[in-house]
């Protein structure tokens, strides 16, 4: 089995909220177990707060034992080293790995024979996370067979076979609802929390994560970290759907100001991208072709490029080289610190929003035919 970094594992699932925990003060806890008759050197690798602890231990006759602090739940490996290469040189071996999730208290591990094929025994945090990984297993495995058949179906009818991101997006709603349920199951968990402030990746909605945080046990909502996902999450109310979009101006191209509210009477797709953004540039096409179909149906663009103070000639550039010069650009070459997307709370790129004519946000993050396929919705085919 491959060694996994401990930073792709704790991006798995904790590394949402890194610096805050479950609890003020760090409690101890015990890993130990017996993995056969085996004699070793044993490495735990676990995350307290923002530290990574990498500690190690003899085993002896397959027997182990470590000891430490926890601010809150932790993902870990288990890594034995048979060649005695050290923990230094792991990565160049292939040591024998067991991934799991423990808490504060007494956790046991055992195995006839390997870490990999170990059981941990009373730790209902790592029953959890198992429900966890399976749930987003599953999602995955499904994603790469519908990814390979349809790539299969180009390969041998040079069509391309039955929507890909349709079938993708079943798949990732199932994923979504799953991971809902686990939330409501576990109020208790602090599995649960974590979930929640990751449940919609960059683009979060507030009106669906706000009532899972008050389903939450009261000793969770009162922990930090909750309050500080409770704060992002009021904050995202005022550009979530149903609400009306803040209202804002820009310079455009030529150094015109442009307010957003000018455009009121026609929807509009407000877009944020930048001549930088390698998806975002793939993303023209769809854009492009969507203006190019309802341009006459009351719909226009205004894109907002994150370029930097020194882009305005590969912002100016991009727009011409993607076909984008239909509709209306605005900037400030600030880079992240772009105030309307500082306004709108982008995270990432592209990223949009779909408003109305009276100005209210009806959508977002179309990509792809997800684009037409709205637009063609409230506009008509």
């Amino acid at each position: 089995m491959k060694y996994i970094s401990m930073k792709k594992l704790l991006l798995y699932l904790i590394v949402m909220l890194p610096l805050l925990g479950f609890s003020q003060a760090p409690q101890s806890f015990n890993v130990s177990g017996k993995l056969g008759n085996l004699n070793a050197q044993v490495f735990l690798l676990y995350q307290v707060g923002s530290n990574k602890i990498l500690d190690s231990s003899k085993m002896v006759n397959g027997v182990f034992s470590f000891k430490g602090d926890l601010i809150y739940p932790s993902l870990g490996q288990l890594v034995v080293d048979y060649k005695s290469v050290g923990s230094r040189n792991l990565n160049d071996s292939i040591p024998d790995v067991l991934v799991f999730c423990f808490d504060k208290g007494n956790t046991t591990i055992q195995s006839p024979d390997s870490a990999y094929k170990a059981k941990v025994i009373g730790s209902g945090i790592n029953d959890q996370f198992l429900k966890l990984s399976e749930i987003r297993t599953t999602a995955s495995n499904k994603i790469n067979k519908i990814t390979s058949d349809v790539l299969q179906s180009k390969n041998d009818t040079g069509s391309a076979g039955i929507n890909l991101q349709a079938q993708i997006r079943v798949v990732q709603t199932e994923m979504h609802q799953k991971l809902k349920s686990f939330i409501q199951t576990y109020p208790n968990s602090y599995l649960s929390l974590v979930t929640i402030g990751g449940l919609d990746g960059p683009t979060p909605d507030p009106n669906e994560l706000l009532p899972l945080l008050d389903g939450l046990s009261k000793e969770l909502q009162d922990t930090e970290t909750a309050r500080s996902l409770r704060n992002t999450l009021e904050s995202l109310k005022s550009t979530a759907i149903g609400s009306m979009a803040p209202d804002f101006e820009q310079a455009d191209t030529t150094g015109h100001p442009v307010r957003l509210s000018s455009f009121r009477g026609k929807y509009v797709l407000l877009d944020f991208w930048a001549s930088w953004c390698g998806p975002c540039r793939q993303e023209s096409h769809f854009v492009v072709k969507a203006f190019n179909r309802f341009k006459n149906k009351n719909f226009t663009i205004l894109s907002v490029s994150l370029d930097r103070p020194d882009g305005g000639f590969a912002w100016l550039n991009a727009i011409r080289a993607d076909h984008l010069e239909g509709w209306t650009h605005v900037s400030d070459l600030k880079f992240w610190n772009n105030s309307v997307a500082r306004l709108y709370y982008v995270q990432s790129i592209p990223k949009n929003f779909l408003l109305d004519p009276e100005g209210k946000i009806i959508a977002q993050d179309l990509r792809g035919e997800d684009l037409e396929g709205k637009l063609a919705e409230v506009l008509g085919k």
